[in-house]
């Protein structure tokens, strides 16, 4: 495990997202696409966890914390504008949100 100081970690922005629409990609077994509303915008967020639903919409409603200030990333001919963050989903812990009941928008400190 490689260590980073309190200033690296404080250049990680990590907000509350409310998710609206989860759909599949076609043509992918895990990505799910994602539009998030974080308050006063909302972004597109491609995420890995299409096999821990087996109905995207139950992630409707939910909110998360995302971190919301990485690089856009490509996959699969679509922009991402952040990563949501979860536990687990191995054969020995469970697949896991940090679901909040906070309003969308809401900085994690």
């Amino acid at each position: 495990m490689e260590h980073i100081s309190i200033d690296d970690f404080k250049k990680v922005e990590i907000r509350v997202g409310e998710i609206m629409i989860a759909e599949r990609i076609e043509g992918s077994d895990k990505l799910l696409k994602l539009k998030v509303n974080f308050g006063d915008e909302e972004r597109q967020v491609l995420s890995g966890i299409a096999p821990f639903f087996s109905d995207p919409q139950e992630l409707v409603g939910k909110k998360c914390p995302f971190v919301t200030n990485l690089a856009p990333r490509m996959m699969m001919g679509l922009e991402s504008q952040a990563m949501i963050l979860a536990v687990g989903g191995d054969d020995e812990n469970p697949f896991s949100l940090f679901e909040v009941q906070v309003k969308p928008g809401t900085r994690v400190r």
